[in-house]
């Protein structure tokens, strides 16, 4: 957490806006009344929100997350919620791609529920997919001074409506002056989409129920609401269960249409949300194999451990070891109870205290007008949605928290609690009229002083995390087209040495011709993928992050995959497995006797099962015909399977074991006989039955 004075221009700026938004209260509240201030915040969140892309993100996405929504986008602008992955696979397989046989084939998918991906292929194939962020933000903007209008009517219901006449107004422009919004709106992350979700349906529930809405306009209404929530549901499940309640609350207030009348209108809800939920299906269906699987569950399955690790709710052996291994080392080390789901709420808590208006003093408006919209018949279904939401991810055990997204499971609420904001500004602003003896116009301006105060927040409390967003990681988009483009890397085969460059650029159906990328292994699988897509010209994306940190080097150069002469795959290159039963795997550090420093490490969940297994997909295209070795060390062994049969097993079988040359199905099984681990170091081939070594010719 840092205070005090900006060190960038984002901050100066945002600083300076606020010192002047503060002096021009009453010239700005009287402004605010005019009927152009929605399309004016709708562009104004839109316009800082591509600025944001270009400032703070450098022009492409940044988190692993948002890489892979991205590249779920490519697929999905194909006609693709999955697609089959060429030989050899463990050039394409990695991180956040989930895989599953097809008929002996590999498909794989994105592990993210499909809501936004869809949406974002829209701008993909309109060539701008960072142009559907900024969209999304002036969607918000609206949105959010419509639940506003729906708050304020009801708070003005049997009182005077003066103090609460300024509440849209001050909402909207929260909305657009909030940077966690503005982040969430310029990276390809899901946040920005749900937000909108979840106003569009309160804003639609509230006009369903409302006694005074007509027939017609009640129907739409509802069936508004319900495409929305369903939206939701295919954009972030656990945010839709979160919904439901506050939904709910709206359908039960006192006043509300008679009970036949509700549930019409909650059918035709079920109805509107029909599209989402589809979505939804078909998307697990393709990543899966199963209508009813989960593509996140089923690639921690397959990727991480221990067993059962990735899951929703209490107990032990919760918490992933391979991608949140530090975190769950250092909070979970007893497992996730009751204990450690409150710990990781507060932790969640403390990092979204800065997100709705960019300083933590402010965050005290939230419950103080929670307190006020409670007792509002349906305007208590805001305060019902924030309290869900943080209910709804306390069985997570990852708290999911980073610089500038802030807590992001809680940015799903952000417009409601930018709402629940501006009724309490305007609750105290008409308390200190009221001592003071002044009139409405001063209420008003009172009232926009959080907006300053917000802007001020920025320069001098948030803005640090959002730069620190900017500078991680190399400060840069780790693939950026115009590096490609100046280095004429345009067709061809591009490698590239992380995952979220792979992401970037990897498009599962581009046309032929096109420039392929793929995963820079560092060993023989380099020069099969090369092999398999007829030897084109290749080049070499090269991300490097100087040692003391500061600004990464992006470079191109041509690559000859076909001078590689190491006849061997890393074990690490074959992560993630492609299953795992009583047993996981994951890469580490293999110390300095290591083949390229790493290895694969198999190990028990547990006490030792005979049924242990972390299965490889080998190349079996490249391996026909070759003797293969596993180099291992621990206790346990490695089986050799060809098309299902077993036909060697490590050690046990002396020497090598030959591939048969007719083998399509090829698998290396890791049987770990304990906790401690069976390690893959590399996997060696050569020669064998006459059969030249990949990259010779006879």
């Amino acid at each position: 957490m840092r205070f005090g004075l900006p060190d960038d221009a984002g901050g100066w700026i945002a600083l300076g806006l606020g010192i002047a938004a503060l002096v021009a209260a009453p010239r700005i509240a009287r402004a605010a009344r005019s009927r152009g201030l929605v399309p004016a915040g709708a562009a104004t969140a839109a316009a800082l929100s591509a600025a944001y892309v270009l400032y703070y993100l450098h022009g492409g996405p940044r988190i692993v997350d948002a890489t892979t929504y991205l590249l779920e986008a490519r697929a999905i602008s194909h006609g693709l919620l999955s697609f089959p992955v060429a030989e050899p696979a463990a050039s394409t397989i990695g991180r956040f791609l989930v895989q599953h046989d097809d008929g002996g084939a590999t498909r794989a998918a994105g592990i993210f529920p499909p809501g936004w991906p869809a949406l974002l292929a829209i701008g993909v194939r309109l060539g701008a997919p960072l142009a559907v962020g900024p969209a999304i933000a002036a969607a918000i903007a609206a949105a959010t001074f419509a639940l506003g209008q729906r708050v304020a009517a009801r708070l003005a219901l049997g009182s005077e409506a003066a103090p609460w006449s300024a509440v849209p107004a001050i909402a909207i422009a929260l909305s657009v002056v909030c940077g966690a919004l503005r982040y969430h709106t310029a990276d390809t992350m899901s946040h920005g989409l749900a937000a909108l979700c979840v106003t569009l349906a309160l804003v639609g529930a509230i006009d369903a129920f409302d006694p005074a809405s007509s027939p017609r306009r009640a129907r739409l209404a509802a069936v508004g609401a319900g495409l929305a929530g369903g939206w939701l549901a295919a954009t972030r499940p656990v945010s839709a269960i979160a919904l439901c309640a506050a939904v709910a609350s709206i359908a039960s207030v006192a006043g509300a249409p008679p009970v036949a009348a509700r549930l019409r209108l909650g059918a035709l809800a079920a109805l509107g949300a029909l599209p989402g939920l589809a979505l939804l299906l078909a998307h697990q269906t393709a990543a899966t194999g199963s209508l009813l699987g989960s593509s996140q569950l089923a690639y921690y399955a397959q990727s991480d451990g221990p067993p059962g690790c990735f899951r929703y709710g209490f107990g032990e052996g919760i918490g992933c070891l391979g991608e949140h291994g530090e975190f769950v080392r250092k909070h979970l080390p007893d497992g996730f109870g009751v204990g450690a789901a409150v710990m990781t709420t507060l932790r969640r808590l403390k990092a979204h205290l800065v997100d709705a208006t960019n300083a933590e003093p402010l965050a005290l408006l939230v419950p103080i007008g929670a307190a006020i919209v409670l007792r509002a018949g349906a305007a208590r279904s805001l305060a019902i949605a924030v309290g869900a939401q943080i209910l709804a991810y306390a069985p997570f055990y990852f708290d999911g928290n980073y610089p500038g997204g802030g807590a992001r499971m809680f940015a799903d609420v952000l417009p409601v609690e930018h709402v629940i904001v501006a009724v309490a500004a305007a609750e105290l602003a008409r308390r200190v009229a009221l001592r003071r003896g002044a009139g409405d116009d001063a209420r008003r301006a009172i009232a926009w002083v959080v907006v300053g105060l917000a802007l001020v927040g920025f320069g001098v409390r948030a803005g640090f995390d959002h730069a620190q967003l900017r500078d991680r990681d190399g400060g840069r988009p780790m693939l950026e087209p115009a590096v490609l483009a100046a280095a004429g890397a345009t067709r061809g085969l591009l490698y590239v040495d992380t995952d979220h460059g792979h992401a970037i650029g990897f498009d599962p159906g581009a046309p032929e011709g096109a420039l392929q990328v793929v995963r820079l292994r560092g060993d023989a699988l380099d020069r099969m993928a090369w092999e398999a897509r007829g030897r084109p010209p290749a080049f070499r994306y090269a991300f490097r992050v100087p040692p003391g940190g500061g600004r990464a080097e992006a470079t191109v150069a041509p690559f000859d995959p076909g001078a590689i002469g190491v006849d061997l795959i890393e074990g690490e290159s074959l992560w993630p497995a492609a299953s795992q039963r009583g047993a996981y795997a994951v890469p580490e550090e293999g110390g300095p006797g290591a083949s390229g420093g790493r290895r694969l490490v198999a190990r028990t969940a547990g006490p030792a099962r005979d049924d242990a297994r972390v299965v490889l997909r080998l190349p079996a295209p490249f391996l026909r015909g070759l003797a293969v070795v596993p180099r291992m060390e621990g206790a346990g062994q490695a089986v050799l399977v060809v098309d299902g049969r077993e036909v060697a097993s490590f050690p046990g079988d002396a020497g090598a074991a030959t591939v048969p040359a007719d083998a399509t199905r090829l698998e290396l099984e890791l049987r770990p006989a304990d906790a401690a681990g069976l390690a893959l170091d590399r996997i060696d081939f050569g020669a064998a039955a006459g059969r030249a070594r990949p990259g010779e010719t006879h």
